[in-house]
């Protein structure tokens, strides 16, 4: 393996660890910080290690885990049956949220987002509770698969370095 190797492996190393990190710090992008490395060491080794294909596959699947961020929490809220304004309060809580709350603000906001919609839509508290974790299970749901992506991206990198 030459020195441009090296490096290379070394920055796509770096950036699937941050990319990793980036899971649990809200506001830094996690899966697709680990792409990019996988991204920039398949062009340095002229996508002989990592194929376009394979590259490519990991860009849908990065953009697929993009959208988790927002659909999460919601689908989770629905699990425990959120009523309309339950949803629209885990969406503008998740958007409030990370605006103004970062880091805690990304379970905060979807959580009070689903817990006041379901108090507006005139549900009993200990329902709208409920609702209110289950968009807080969605989200760590959601977290959960970006870890297992990121990993599997490692998996590769790791894999195509022998």
């Amino acid at each position: 393996m030459d020195i441009g190797h090296i490096i290379s492996a070394t920055v796509c190393f770096l950036f699937m660890i941050v990319g990793l990190a980036g899971v649990v710090i809200p506001l830094l992008p996690g899966v697709p910080l680990a792409w990019l490395g996988l991204f920039i060491y398949a062009i340095v080794t002229g996508f002989e290690r990592i194929s376009i294909l394979q590259t490519v596959l990991f860009f849908i699947l990065m953009l697929f885990t993009l959208s988790l961020d927002f659909v999460a929490p919601m689908l989770g809220a629905k699990k425990y049956r959120a009523s309309k304004w339950g949803i629209i309060g885990v969406f503008l809580g998740f958007i409030i949220g990370i605006l103004l709350f970062a880091p805690w603000g990304i379970i905060l906001g979807p959580f009070l987002g689903a817990l006041l919609g379901e108090l507006i839509a005139s549900r009993e508290t200990r329902r709208a509770f409920r609702v209110a974790i289950g968009a807080v299970i969605g989200f760590l749901a959601g977290n959960l698969l970006k870890v297992a992506v990121i990993l599997i991206m490692m998996g590769f990198f790791i894999s195509s370095l022998f």
